[in-house]
């Protein structure tokens, strides 16, 4: 049996052949449920990234109104896009949406801060949009 430290990959095929063929028994169980959980942790980071890279272009929409372009229009978009599909595959991460969406703006605006150089100050100590207008195409703040 391949050492899960030493030959992840090959105690990865191992431990899927084990499955199919219901050795249950012989299964690295341990190590197994930490992947797993590695697994849902991840899925969990990946939509609040793609929710914080959106905030951070509406703050950059918002308080950069002489920047605004289209480029700008179409990143929004797709991380939109991005954040809708990541939700849709992962709809057990519905009940953390809002304790998300506090996360992400705290770190939207420590990077709109850095970007923009505009005081972290000037920004709304909380998020002020919605998460409906947050995800909606035709939503973009106007200041």
């Amino acid at each position: 049996m391949s050492n899960y430290e030493q030959d992840f990959y090959g105690w990865t095929q191992e431990q899927a052949a084990l499955l199919r063929a219901g050795r249950l028994n012989d299964l690295d169980i341990e190590n197994l449920i930490e992947e797993v959980e590695t697994m849902g942790r991840s899925e969990k980071r990946e939509l609040e990234s793609r929710l914080t890279v959106l905030l951070l272009h509406l703050l950059k929409w918002k308080y950069q109104e002489v920047r605004r372009g289209r480029s700008w229009e179409l990143s929004i978009d797709e991380q939109r896009i991005q954040f809708r599909k990541t939700l849709k595959e992962n709809p057990g991460l519905k009940p953390f949406l809002d304790e998300m969406t506090v996360d992400a703006y705290k770190l939207s605006v420590i990077q709109a801060s850095r970007e923009t150089k505009i005081s972290k100050s000037v920004f709304p100590a909380a998020c002020p949009w919605s998460l409906e207008q947050i995800t909606d195409d035709h939503f973009f703040p106007d200041n």
